[in-house]
């Protein structure tokens, strides 16, 4: 079957329809009409930046140019994890605590799917390497900014629990453990949700992209499964990285709760 191309007129439609979406939100004072506009313009101008630069890294397939684009992604993606924080680290602990875990997660696991899943050559072949990237850091993202979102509130409203715990003599580990766990299980919670949707109530993305490109939908339904697998692992080790070294971050040297280390 042959893939049917959009024109500028079909995405001007669905922007209408945007447009009026936003018009209803603000007959109803939801108060959200900007950022919905400003949302949906930002993500066409990106998406065919996106387009442009991936069209220029697929006709030379340079390695440094490609390896430019990839830590771009990581950078994007840290700054998004600090972003979604209500309550914050400040300084370089901010964004370094969500590139780390990005990295150690997405990085690792993007390669291990180029090389031993996939088996392209060379590994870097950009078509494979970037959306399988951009799938996992964006995915991962999600996960580790409700984890850390979920342990940095916790923690400041169990203040007075793991201060008591402090006093009794347990460790900084001990005092926040039962907070760390709920973390953890909050950060697994968007992919746990989608792998036992996925099939049944959902499409999801990568298969959908490929039966419209014109894959057999068994072939896309096996690149579906391994990306959702490769995103729960991806999600959770990035989750622990974060969590970790976030909750290590709420404690001085003399394990005592600096919650002032938030912003």
């Amino acid at each position: 079957m042959e893939l049917i191309r959009l024109t500028p007129q079909d995405l001007t439609v669905a922007a209408s329809l945007v447009l009026l979406t936003a018009a209803l939100s603000w007959r109803l004072r939801l108060g959200v009409e900007g950022r919905l506009v400003w949302a949906a313009a930002r993500s066409i101008v990106q998406l065919l930046l996106l387009g442009v630069v991936l069209k220029t890294l697929f006709a030379q397939a340079n390695p440094l140019l490609i390896g430019l684009l990839a830590l771009f992604m990581l950078a994007v993606a840290g700054y998004e994890v600090m972003a979604r924080q209500q309550r914050r680290f400040g300084g370089a602990w901010g964004i370094g605590i969500g590139t780390l875990s990005m990295f150690v997660s997405s990085f690792s696991l993007t390669l291990l799917a180029t090389r031993l899943v996939i088996g392209i050559e060379p590994w870097y072949t950009p078509q494979y390497l970037i959306p399988l990237l951009g799938m996992l850091l964006g995915n991962t993202m999600s996960g580790v900014a409700l984890a850390l979102n979920n342990l940095t509130e916790n923690a400041v409203r169990q203040r007075g629990e793991i201060e008591a715990r402090l006093i009794l003599g347990h460790g900084w580990e001990c005092a926040i453990e039962e907070i760390r766990r709920t973390a953890l299980r909050t950060g697994l919670i968007p992919i746990i949700n989608a792998m036992a949707a996925a099939g049944v109530v959902s499409l999801p993305g990568m298969m959908t992209g490929q039966i419209l490109a014109g894959s057999p939908p068994l072939d896309a339904a096996m690149y579906q499964i391994m990306i959702m697998l490769l995103i729960a692992v991806g999600t959770s080790l990035g989750a622990i990285v974060a969590v970790w070294i976030a909750s290590r971050r709420l404690f001085d040297e003399r394990q005592r709760l600096r919650l002032d280390r938030l912003d």
